[in-house]
């Protein structure tokens, strides 16, 4: 089902992480439902050939805003833009994530402590900012871009990525329970394997390409499924996109802990970077 928006003026979508994979399909498919976009990430060059290519073939408008989200002050920094161009923000998506490769010593705590920024804090602190406007209008959509990882056991190396998005999974439930009679609609959406170049940037390309293709999905799939999934009468506040991806999902709830433990550890050799 393809969400119909209207009242399509001035109705504005904020994507973090928006230069490419997942994020950028999420401007991409948002743009065609009317939606003018604040791209947000931190390479320039990325943004700005996104923004042509979206306002070519769409009749909305594109600001962006390079950011580092690692830095304390960038969501203060971000606010200010908002503010200061007048926009209500009504769909928000927090994209923004990457994975720190090897085991928990191996990097330096300055690493850890950016990523958390990216994928902790300036998720809870965009919602804190964005909800009240949302609240105030009763309309409103928040989707955090977890990951199936947050859905099963823990494993060794990439240590905190699973957790993070685990508390993503958590904190998205809890939003949406306190927002049910707001008007504002929160989903977590829990992607399992995806063509992007995430994979790339932690150079896991060839482990990964190792798994057979009925595992993955394409971003263009995955940001339908969570798009259509805050549009339902009912919505996913927990959304899984791929039978697969939602089969393991309900084997990690049926099964033992031991066994589920075991099988994570052992399919997380396969495709994480050994030493």
């Amino acid at each position: 089902m393809t969400p119909v928006i209207q009242d399509k003026m001035n109705r504005w979508a904020l994507v973090t992480g928006a230069s490419a994979g997942i994020g950028a399909e999420f401007c991409r498919q948002l743009a065609e439902l009317g939606f003018s976009l604040v791209l947000v990430a931190r390479r320039e060059d990325r943004l700005q050939q996104l923004a042509e290519a979206i306002s070519e073939s769409c009749p909305v408008e594109c600001r962006c805003f390079p950011l580092d989200l690692a830095r304390v002050d960038a969501v203060q920094e971000l606010a200010e833009f908002l503010l200061q161009e007048n926009i209500e923000v009504e769909f928000l998506v927090n994209n923004a994530g990457y994975g720190v490769p090897g085991t928990f010593t191996d990097a330096g705590w300055s690493t850890h402590s950016d990523s958390l920024q990216v994928m902790l804090h300036s998720v809870c602190e965009l919602c804190r900012l964005l909800l009240p406007g949302m609240q105030q209008s009763r309309r409103g959509y928040i989707i955090n871009v977890a990951s199936l990882a947050g859905l099963v056991p823990g494993s060794a190396r990439h240590t905190l990525y699973g957790a993070t998005k685990a508390f993503l999974i958590k904190f998205s439930q809890s939003l949406a329970m306190e927002n049910l009679d707001n008007g504002v609609v929160v989903s977590a959406l829990c992607p399992g394997f995806t063509y992007s170049e995430f994979h790339d940037v932690l150079d896991i390309r060839d482990q990964v390409s190792k798994m057979p293709s009925w595992m993955w999905m394409t971003a263009p799939d995955v940001v339908r499924y969570g798009i259509e999934s805050v549009h339902r009468k009912k919505p996913r506040i927990v959304a899984v996109p791929g039978r697969i991806n939602r089969l393991i999902a309900m084997l990690m709830k049926l099964l033992p802990g031991k066994v589920t433990q075991g099988m994570t550890q052992r399919e997380s050799r396969r495709w994480r970077k050994q030493d």
